[in-house]
């Protein structure tokens, strides 16, 4: 578990400095660009494990973690160890807000079960 958590507080890390330097469209590009690697189902962690470490990552960050860096950390991290993993981003409009989230095989991993209730999804990547 220490592995995965010092891995989803790198990319905390590295996110927040594509938003800032670069924008969300880096950070949409690096998130399309990662690829699924192929891993073998006995030996990848799981998804709750994954998750569950970049929800640490989150509590030791050095500044609170917004949906959207949340979201592409662990969407890149589940990516890395063989999951099909999906941000997702969404937007409601009275009163307006926007939220991303990650879906596996069309199930919410990241968040609460109920926000494709909530929120009407503008993007998936």
């Amino acid at each position: 578990m220490r592995r995965y958590l010092i891995e989803s507080w790198l990319l905390l890390l590295r996110f927040e400095f594509v938003m800032r330097l670069r924008g969300f469209r880096s950070l949409h590009e690096m998130v399309r660009g990662q690829k699924v690697r192929a891993a073998n189902a006995t030996e990848r962690p799981s998804c709750e494990t994954l998750c569950r470490a970049v929800d640490l990552a989150c509590v030791f960050y050095f500044k609170r973690v917004l949906c959207l860096q949340r979201s592409a950390t662990t969407v890149v991290l589940l990516r890395r160890y063989g999951w099909r993993a999906e941000l997702a981003i969404g937007t409601r409009l009275v009163p307006f807000q926007s939220h991303a989230w990650v879906e596996v095989e069309g199930t919410i991993v990241n968040d609460r079960p109920y926000l494709l209730d909530i929120y009407q999804v503008l993007e998936r990547c």
